[in-house]
């Protein structure tokens, strides 16, 4: 599950909007009256009493000072979302909430705090809400979320014992919407429990220029690695769609996809083999 990254807005400020909406803010938590401006800024969800989610009703908050709160906080059931506040900071209270409810979104002051509850118990709140007027906190904040929700792949070698021309067919090529680096590129292959690691054109050929943001991944019918441990037919992959980035290394992280052109290329058909097991792409 995706975890939240909310930024507290207590007073309008304009600059700090714009800092969380560039940090990868999910929503805004915003006095009355402040949600039209926010929208002006950029697309947000907003958390205020007029906002997208109503405070009281989808949202409701919580200052654990009590085990009687706690209880307060589990009956309000798993639909709502809970903001949590502690007296004195302590991720005790995060812990004893985790296995009871979900949708908390544990509120913090820096990106140290904000590491810790998205690390508590090895599961984490489901979010956090960011209160801080520092603009180089809401930046730091947002990094330590986006790499919270990256995946972390096991990537193992293969033996390649067989590439075999099997004529021209079509071939997906993705331009992403960023320049990737070198050892980085799509996952894609004949099973969706297999697949090759198929960099992005970092290296210059006699044929063209270096294009880092450009992956010539497979064909048509060929699963792809999505995001939230999902896959897909390399034919559905278009503009706007999230695709995995992977590199050497089984870091990731989620792209969008700015342009998908399927063109006809002579094909090759390659065997790898891991131990005993015979896999295709």
């Amino acid at each position: 599950m995706k975890k939240l990254f909310w930024v507290a807005i207590p007073k309008w400020d304009k600059n700090l909007v714009a800092t969380a909406l560039e940090s990868g803010a999910d929503a805004l938590v915003l006095p009355s009256g402040f949600s039209e401006k926010a929208k002006e800024l950029g697309l947000i969800q907003t958390v205020a009493p007029d906002g997208d989610l109503k405070l009281g009703a989808d949202v409701r908050e919580f200052t654990i000072t009590s085990k009687e709160i706690e209880d307060e906080v589990v009956a309000a059931g798993e639909k709502v979302f809970k903001i949590i506040r502690n007296k004195d900071w302590s991720i005790i209270p995060l812990e004893n909430l985790i296995s009871k409810t979900k949708n908390i979104i544990q509120s913090v002051a820096d990106s140290q705090k904000a590491l810790l509850a998205l690390t508590t118990m090895e599961i984490g709140s489901d979010g956090i809400l960011l209160e801080t007027s520092d603009s180089a906190e809401i930046v730091a904040t947002g990094k330590i979320v986006r790499e919270a929700n990256n995946e972390k792949l096991n990537l193992v070698r293969a033996k390649i014992i067989s590439t075999e021309p099997v004529g021209v067919a079509d071939r997906v090529c993705v331009d992403t919407t960023a320049i990737l680096a070198p050892g980085q590129g799509i996952l894609a292959g004949d099973s969706s429990s297999a697949m090759f690691l198929v960099f992005n054109e970092n290296v210059a050929s006699p044929y063209c220029d270096p294009r880092p943001f450009r992956v010539n991944v497979g064909a048509v019918h060929a699963y792809v690695r999505l995001p939230d441990n999902r896959t897909g037919y390399l034919n559905e992959i278009g503009a706007g769609k999230q695709i995995l980035i992977c590199d050497e290394k089984g870091n990731t992280f989620p792209l969008a996809v700015g342009r998908a052109k399927i063109e006809k290329r002579p094909m090759l058909h390659i065997r790898g083999k891991i131990g005993d097991k015979i896999f295709r792409s």
